[in-house]
């Protein structure tokens, strides 16, 4: 009987050299004139803000993508190294909204705010004051600052109230509502961000908050922000946004504007839709004592340094008058 021989395996052919990958070219350094004249531009606004409190409202596109949520954290360690105090409030929209499809928990909006019930509540704290929070704490470190994570729960540092009415947006007029634990701010205790932002230290804050009874109450970042800056007597507000800013009819920037040219637009329509309350809430923070609000493109990199630290800007920025000099 014969015995079949097992056929031989084919050797493999050899496989083709991948060709190498082409990598970008670095960019030349600058040169020492170029330099000289960079610092030449940032020093005047560093003396400006020595010393002085800025305080930071980070959301929008920039939380989401690596390469800008480096370059802020970046921004921030800076800032607080030229001798600035920066102070960071942060949104979460998306994230929370992520958490909340995963757990199969219901989320309805009225007038722009999150309906927040009992669960609802307790997600919104986890995201916020934990994975989002610590997120950019460790953001800040990774760049060589020590950022501080803590809520507006620490040291009563936010007392709120649960929201029960709000305007229309049709009449304007007020409306009951019932959107649950969502709170405005009644009360400001700023000692522990002073304490932490007079050392080397950079405060991080969640937007969470106490009511006088004790309930976790879920406050708008912006608003959380607003009246942080305005207790604290800011010398900024910067809201990082996705938007460029204030837009003419001709949908131009507008690089500034006093508060009655605000008003101003709004009455005619210039102003409209979300950006309304945006503005409005920018006049009463400016109104309390903030020298001025910035509403930043927070989709340009590195823009918190652009705005401070140049003669440019990259927002809308709205004071109680325009300013004869570059900002």
């Amino acid at each position: 009987m014969a015995t079949q021989t097992p056929d031989k395996p084919t050797p493999d052919k050899p496989k083709a050299p991948t060709p190498p990958q082409q990598q970008a070219a670095p960019e030349p350094a600058p040169s020492a004139h170029v330099q000289a004249r960079i610092l030449a531009e940032a020093l005047p606004h560093m003396l400006r803000y020595d010393e002085q409190t800025v305080v930071v409202k980070f959301g929008g596109h920039a939380m989401g993508d690596e390469a800008l949520a480096t370059a802020f954290a970046q921004d921030i360690v800076y800032l607080k190294q030229s001798g600035v105090n920066p102070i960071v409030v942060h949104g979460g929209g998306p994230q929370i909204a992520n958490m909340l499809r995963k757990l199969e928990i219901k989320s309805d909006f009225v007038h722009g705010l999150r309906v927040t019930d009992k669960p609802t509540v307790e997600v919104v704290e986890m995201v916020l004051s934990g994975l989002i929070n610590k997120d950019i704490v460790a953001q800040i470190n990774r760049q060589g600052g020590k950022a501080v994570g803590i809520s507006g729960k620490d040291a009563n540092l936010m007392i709120a109230k649960k929201i029960t009415e709000m305007p229309d947006p049709q009449s304007n007029l007020m409306q009951a509502v019932d959107i649950g634990y969502v709170g405005d701010p009644i009360e400001v205790n700023p000692h522990i961000v002073d304490v932490i932002a007079k050392s080397d230290l950079i405060p991080v804050i969640a937007p969470v908050a106490f009511s006088r009874y004790g309930e976790t109450l879920n406050v708008n970042a912006d608003t959380f922000a607003s009246a942080l800056a305005a207790r604290m007597k800011a010398k900024r507000l910067l809201l990082l946004t996705d938007v460029e800013g204030v837009l003419d009819r001709d949908k131009k920037l507008i690089e500034e504007l006093s508060i009655e040219e605000a008003r101003a637009l709004i009455r005619d329509g210039t102003i409209s839709g979300g950006m309304i309350p945006k503005i409005e809430g920018c006049i009463e923070v400016v109104e309390a004592g903030v020298e001025a609000v910035v509403i930043i493109n927070g989709r340009v990199m590195h823009s918190v340094l652009l705005e401070l630290l140049t003669d440019h800007g990259v927002g809308t920025l709205v004071g109680r008058r325009k300013t004869k000099t570059k900002r």
